[in-house]
């Protein structure tokens, strides 16, 4: 049978009905873009977005109908706390990207605890500071997953993944669980917290949806576009290029001996969980993606949609010469610096238009480039080819450039955001509509592929960066 896939955004949700090809249908979708008060405070209403999900749940249910599961894919680490009789969150749900926690995360690193403002411990600590300051009320903590597998399961499941439960910053490193000394020193509250399961495997029903399906599968959003892509095996790999980018690289079971940031700016990763059993795999990150495709459109007005930037690219044959560093929120993977800003470089009298778009995605592209490299540096695994989604996927000369500036074949996905696809990939295994790992590669039809037929300037590239580096000192000295 089919699966029903919610697959929650950072700015919509959707679901859909997966079919045992692998083709997805009956896709509702509803946007939720979150509020940002305050520069730097990003917020979402989590009592919405709930009703929500089980909105545009039960309309795919009606369209194609029944189904044998239901998988959940989420943005990862955004934080919702709520109480336990009502159900009823107890403040905002704090996105991933709020930054209004980055001086508990220096303090916390004064006291031998690292964690990044992105992640969700800072953000359980300022929700229990403001609405629970003294650890009276039954409350709940969940990331995205857990608060939509709750509403689906009218408040019988209170769950989280192996993908999602490392990026909380709560987990410990002995083990798939939480760990109690970074609880107690931060004052949160144990039964708070979720149990974590696999991210395949039947976990409860879904009692909100006719029918009741289970809940089977759960992951992150980035796992869940790596499954959904086919990267099944080590050494399969994928970009995903929305407002940030972020490679994924399968590896295998073998658990890393240490679970920092590795020596090129790379991150451990649980990619996924069967039967007990943990895939591991590594990600690196771009800051900053296809935002610099719409500073392009919304702030320099030099394009009218996202899609004329391949157009207007295509009336030069190259930059002339022209460099763009997209580093307009720092940079991530390999050197992290969040003091850098975005440098356009060799302009001159003939410089126009097109030179600058296409610069702008020929940076973007070669930050692809650094993301891989950093990954296989990390590991000693090499990726023969890359495997893409995202919005700027659906653009040629970006994937030309991907192409030319990491010497590899470009597989574009067949769908934009290929999260569906893992989330529903995962329930599927666990319900019996795929087998095994084989199954979910066979699936895999890239819409292109695109070879490389050039090379881009890597050393040049590198001058290029290093001068984008270290522009607000105050931030690049900051390291989480």
């Amino acid at each position: 049978m089919s699966i029903l896939v919610v697959d929650i955004g950072t700015s919509s949700l959707r679901a859909a009905i997966v079919q045992p090809d692998g083709s997805m249908a009956h896709e509702h979708r509803r946007a939720l873009p979150p509020d940002t008060p305050f520069p730097g405070l990003i917020e979402f209403d989590a009592a919405r977005m709930g009703a929500l999900a089980v909105e545009v749940a039960a309309a795919a249910l009606r369209d194609g109908g029944p189904v044998a599961a239901v998988g959940i894919a989420n943005q990862r680490s955004s934080t919702v706390v709520w109480d336990r009789a009502t159900g009823e969150p107890i403040g905002p749900g704090l996105g991933w990207q709020d930054l209004r926690t980055v001086f508990d995360c220096i303090t916390l690193a004064g006291e031998g605890i690292k964690v990044a403002p992105n992640q969700s411990l800072t953000k359980v600590m300022w929700l229990l500071s403001q609405f629970d300051a003294d650890r009276s009320r039954d409350l709940c903590f969940g990331t995205v997953d857990t608060w939509i597998a709750w509403v689906l399961s009218r408040g019988q499941l209170h769950v989280t993944d192996r993908s999602n439960a490392p990026l909380t910053g709560m987990l410990a490193t002995d083990g798939p669980h939480w760990s109690t000394a970074v609880l107690d020193q931060c004052k949160i509250p144990a039964n708070m917290m979720p149990r974590i399961v696999d991210s395949s495997g039947v976990i409860g029903e879904a009692s909100a949806l006719v029918g009741s399906p289970v809940i089977a599968g759960l992951a992150g959003d980035q796992q869940a576009s790596l499954l959904g892509q086919g990267c099944v095996h080590k050494g399969m790999a994928k970009i995903t290029f929305g407002t940030g980018g972020m490679l994924d690289l399968c590896l295998d079971e073998t658990e890393p001996s240490v679970h920092a940031r590795g020596p090129h700016g790379t991150f451990p990763i649980v990619a996924w969980s069967r039967n007990g059993h943990a895939t591991w795999g590594v990600e690196a990150i771009m800051l900053s993606a296809g935002t610099n495709v719409d500073w392009l459109r919304e702030d320099l007005g030099l394009i009218a949609t996202a899609a004329e930037s391949h157009d207007v690219a295509q009336r030069c044959t190259d930059t002339g010469g022209v460099m763009y560093v997209p580093a307009l929120f720092g940079l991530g993977t390999p050197s992290w610096d969040y003091g850098a800003r975005g440098t356009l470089l060799g302009l001159s009298r003939g410089s126009g238009r097109a030179e600058v778009v296409r610069a702008v995605l020929e940076g973007v592209a070669q930050r692809g480039a650094d993301l891989l490299d950093a990954a296989e540096a990390d590991t000693g695994v090499t990726v023969a080819s890359l495997r893409v989604d995202g919005g700027m996927s659906q653009n040629p000369t970006f994937i030309q450039a991907l192409a030319d500036a990491t010497q590899r074949p470009v597989e574009v996905s067949p769908v934009t955001e290929a999260t569906a696809l893992g989330a529903a990939f995962l329930a599927g295994l666990a319900v019996g509509t795929w087998s095994g790992l084989d199954d979910l590669a066979a699936t895999w039809r890239p819409a292109v592929t695109v070879a490389p037929s050039g090379m881009l300037d890597r050393a040049r590239w590198a001058e290029a960066v290093d001068r984008s580096r270290r522009w607000i000192p105050d931030l690049s000295a900051l390291d989480f």
